[in-house]
């Protein structure tokens, strides 16, 4: 009797352990089920012991710090072994965006750990993973870019096990928490669509008086600024001017930013007046809430003319580059004078959450906006550049913006975006809503012979879609553009909604796995309003969500 009791309580413990082993097993390949890649998923997490027994916070939680130390090493590796690098641009852009994907993933680590995650803090959390990663990969093609022959391989191995860290974070937050919220989100978006069933037929411009047309997550005050006109008009609150001629708080933009106060919750208003200012201005991360307003279009200019040609890297050329938090700018010109053969150029560069531009004019050649990072907005701007002269990987939309082709060197093409977006799990793309799509006047008389399209894929995972816009004729009539042969072809997302002109036929589009004619409910997802919603930039308002797109 006791010897059978004995294999009873041994067969009863082996089953057990048998069990907690298939559960254990069953957690980690859930967690990784969104992984790019699934078994390095596995493989990374089972080495950790604390994995075993975890749920999926701490699961996550262990991810996000196994993440950290990965791009500690990478901090580690440039203090030590790269600092002498000859070609120290390059480097020094590496350390800028490990120091940046530090701050991401810290604070994506400190929302995680909180007692309660919603919607918004879920999104936000996506937000810093995607422009973690988005940072990583930029320094890899800085360091392409530069030719560096100095430890390459070594830390080029560093960089890419620290990238793979940060994609395993971003699959294990999609799969536990954004799949689920998205979910619960989108019932609560079609109550609410219903509720408003009484608005039907009203568009945006039905609600300018409200809004201005401007995202809600901007606050009153920054509707109010950016809807008055600067010039002639005394702006009050945190207000310094800054004027050439010395009769402002600065004679330039760089002096004003950097007196700012660090870290600051309360917007600070810099008028620049009517001048051409030949300066290449930064934002650093740590000026929150800084506001640049000029006089006016080609009034007040920003202008520099670094290019990599003369030895700068892409990352490293912009005539204005924010990293701040809550970047905005409004009535001024951004441009880069290097020219159509000075290849990469860049006029601005934005890696600001929650960043905004209004009435702007970008202006440059080839790589004109890097809309490198997080979530961005561009109300009435005018963009003009060559190739790809709006690329970058940024949850980023363009509404009533005129995007105009400039005519490149001879035997070149134009190419309109060339988005970035590496991983599926990022919640990036650009979205072009409502926007003019035309020729510049140098360009029109060759319209005929010089290619222009409407974007190309420059990472595997590419998303761009043009909704209820006019796209001119200089648009050839397949529309999109390969980067390499096949690469991308069956991965990207390129979509076409509701656009007007001569342009935008459809008939010869091309006919790629990802490219796709676009339904209602294909468009509305990147809309202002469903693109970036469930953020802690967007916060609910009067607005009914379906005034994003103009036609129903």
């Amino acid at each position: 009797m006791a010897t059978k009791l004995l294999s009873f309580v041994v067969v009863l413990l082996v089953s057990i352990s048998q069990t907690e082993s298939d559960s254990t097993a069953n957690l980690v390949e859930s967690a990784c089920e969104l992984a790019v890649d699934r078994k390095y998923c596995q493989s990374v997490l089972y080495k950790n012991p604390q994995s075993l027994l975890a749920g999926p916070q701490n699961i996550t939680q262990i991810a996000f710090q196994m993440s950290i130390g990965e791009t500690q090493m990478v901090s580690s590796f440039i203090l030590t072994q790269l600092m002498n690098a000859d070609q120290s641009q390059a480097v020094d852009d590496c350390r800028k965006l490990n120091d940046l994907t530090m701050d991401y993933l810290t604070k994506a680590l400190s929302i995680l750990t909180e007692s309660y995650l919603d919607w918004i803090k879920a999104t936000d959390i996506q937000s810093y993973l995607s422009a973690a990663l988005t940072n990583q990969v930029t320094c890899l093609d800085g360091l392409t870019e530069a030719n560096l022959n100095l430890c390459l391989v070594s830390f080029t191995d560093y960089i890419s096990r620290a990238s793979q860290s940060v994609s395993n974070c971003l699959a294990l937050i999609n799969k536990f928490w954004i799949e689920e919220m998205d979910f619960q989100q989108s019932s609560v978006r079609n109550r609410r669509l219903l509720s408003h069933a009484h608005h039907v037929g009203r568009v945006d411009h039905d609600l300018l008086p409200f809004d201005g047309g401007f995202p809600s997550w901007m606050s009153r005050g920054d509707r109010r600024l950016l809807m008055q006109t600067a010039k002639g008009v005394k702006l009050t609150g945190n207000v310094v001017t800054v004027a050439k001629d010395g009769s402002g708080d600065y004679t330039n933009i760089t002096a004003a930013i950097n007196a700012a106060a660090d870290m600051s919750e309360n917007r600070l208003v810099i008028y620049v007046t009517a001048g051409v200012y030949k300066e290449c201005v930064n934002v650093p991360l740590n000026k929150d809430n800084i506001m640049l307003i000029g006089d006016g279009i080609d009034a007040t200019v920003i202008t520099g003319s670094k290019s990599v040609s003369d030895g700068w890297t892409t990352f490293s050329s912009a005539t204005l580059a924010t990293f701040g938090k809550g970047f905005i700018a409004r009535d001024l010109t951004i441009e880069n004078r290097a020219g159509p053969g000075k290849q990469q150029a860049v006029a601005l560069l934005v890696a600001s959450d929650l960043s905004a531009f209004y009435r702007c004019s970008i202006k440059g050649y080839q790589d004109t906006l890097y809309a490198h990072s997080l979530r961005q907005f561009y109300r009435e701007c005018n963009v003009y550049g060559t190739i790809d002269f709006i690329f970058g990987n940024a949850a980023v939309i363009f509404q009533q913006c005129n995007l105009v082709a400039r005519r490149p060197l001879d035997h070149q093409q134009n190419v309109y975006i060339a988005q970035g977006r590496t991983d599926p799990n990022q919640n990036t793309g650009t979205s072009i809503h409502n926007c003019k799509v035309i020729a510049a006047t140098d360009l029109v008389p060759f319209i005929d012979s010089i290619p222009t399209y409407l974007g190309r894929p420059w990472k595997e995972y590419s998303r761009t879609v043009y909704l209820e816009s006019y796209i001119g004729s200089l648009i050839q009539p397949v529309g999109w553009l390969e980067w390499s042969g096949s690469f991308a072809l069956s991965t990207l997302y390129y979509g076409e909604y509701n656009n007007q002109g001569p342009g935008a036929d459809t008939s010869q589009r091309v006919t790629w796995p990802g490219y796709h004619l676009m339904k209602l409910s294909d468009a509305q997802k990147f809309t202002i309003t469903s693109f970036l919603s469930g953020s802690s930039w967007l916060p609910t308002t009067s607005v009914p969500y379906w005034g994003s797109l103009l036609s129903k």
